[in-house]
């Protein structure tokens, strides 16, 4: 058997429990509608019109839960075609789908490399998958191939910098695991070396990951993996180029934004003069926290004509990944915004008028109609010129996005 596909039916993963679906729903980027919506459609798509997805590589379910019942509760003619390798993996994700009463959804058991034989979509969601490929080129144009001319795609790859260290262990772990006959096996030999580890080990001093922590599931993926590459900015980029596609943005646009990152004057200024796959690739070496990288895509020439949303009267902004009440009283204290995406600590002040702002934010309320309801009324230049300021933050975070009204 495949390694890739035999350690995905010994531990499906990420380890879900169906019964779980009473409880909560898992949530998450790429592939939440209200991100699909701002990232490709510029906050404007009409949900009542049919919408064709696929779920390449879905694993246990996670994007392909979230996807279906956030269409479901926006009444989407929606139909979400779901392809993985692991018949375990399948199983959990149907479970999942039927302990949810979710309908539209076609199960398979094969390879997103023959995503085109299921037709074509408007949207593909593959998270954690094409760094699992022999050849994640094939990957990505496999998928191109899928998608229609004015679809898009949300992605998940591996980053390099953030995941110092991990390559080391899999390096080992192969050695040490070659007498082991099970999985069983070979997770306790991985148990038993992160315990003897030094202190100077670089996996040891990594922070940023911490799936082996969680359960054998995500410590066999972690380190365990037979097939597994990460990429920097500029080799991701080349992978799309490839394989002719466009970014859209990436998510979490803070990590890959100088602008944002560097304080230092003299030094902003000369990053600002370079192109912006350059500053993005300075970005995430300064930082070097990046252990994934999330994005969304589309046929370059699509992708080039695709303009991101941008704070205006019609503008309904929707919060997410926060307790807004908790923010507002936060706010309200005089406190700045506190945050950690990806593991990089985020410490901002927001501007006066942000707590009354954002105390309007139910995502169903224009800035036009918020604007007015500010008592007293602050000038239209005031207003929206804090909202841009209040926007560039949250947005870069990932923590806020727009809908057309």
């Amino acid at each position: 058997m495949d390694p890739v596909k035999a350690q995905y039916e010994a531990y499906p993963y990420p380890q879900r429990d169906s019964a779980d679906e009473d409880k909560r729903l898992i949530t998450g980027s790429p592939s939440a509608v209200a991100e699909i919506d701002h990232y490709l459609y510029g906050g404007k798509r009409d949900w009542s019109q049919p919408f064709r997805a696929l779920v390449a590589g879905g694993g246990t379910g996670d994007g392909l839960i979230m996807l279906a019942q956030q269409l479901a509760e926006r009444n989407c003619p929606a139909h979400i075609t779901y392809i993985d390798l692991s018949t375990a993996s399948r199983a959990i994700a149907e479970a999942r789908a039927v302990r949810r009463g979710l309908a539209g959804i076609d199960f398979h058991t094969g390879s997103l490399l023959d995503a085109t034989e299921r037709g074509t979509f408007d949207y593909i969601d593959c998270v954690g998958v094409l760094h699992h490929l022999p050849d994640p080129d094939a990957g990505f144009s496999a998928l191109t191939k899928a998608l229609k001319p004015n679809g898009g795609m949300g992605l998940m790859v591996y980053g390099t910098m953030g995941r110092t260290g991990v390559y080391d262990m899999q390096m080992m772990l192969g050695h040490l695991t070659a007498q082991d006959r099970t999985p069983d096996q070979e997770v306790q030999t991985a148990k038993a070396l992160l315990q003897d580890l030094p202190d100077t080990n670089r996996f040891r001093r990594n922070p940023y990951v911490s799936d082996h922590k969680n359960n054998d599931a995500g410590l066999y993926d972690l380190l365990l993996h037979r097939q597994d590459r990460a990429y920097t900015v500029p080799e991701l980029y080349a992978a799309l180029d490839g394989a002719g596609l466009g970014l859209v943005s990436f998510v979490g646009r803070w990590n890959y934004d100088c602008s944002s990152l560097i304080s230092n004057a003299k030094i902003k200024a000369r990053l600002l003069q370079l192109d912006e796959r350059t500053q993005q690739a300075f970005a995430e070496a300064y930082t070097g926290n990046l252990g994934k990288h999330t994005f969304y895509v589309a046929h370059k020439d699509h992708a080039a004509s695709i303009t991101l949303p941008t704070p205006n009267p019609s503008s309904v902004p929707q919060l997410q990944n926060i307790d807004r009440a908790a923010l507002v009283k936060t706010i309200r204290a005089g406190n700045p915004l506190k945050g950690r995406h990806e593991g990089l600590s985020i410490n901002v002040a927001l501007p006066p008028l942000a707590a009354d702002i954002l105390d309007h934010l139910d995502g169903a309320t224009s800035l036009d109609t918020i604007h007015n309801r500010i008592k007293p009324r602050p000038d239209a230049p005031t207003f929206y010129r804090q909202v841009d300021d209040i926007y560039r933050v949250m947005n870069g975070i990932n923590m806020m996005l727009l809908r057309q009204a």
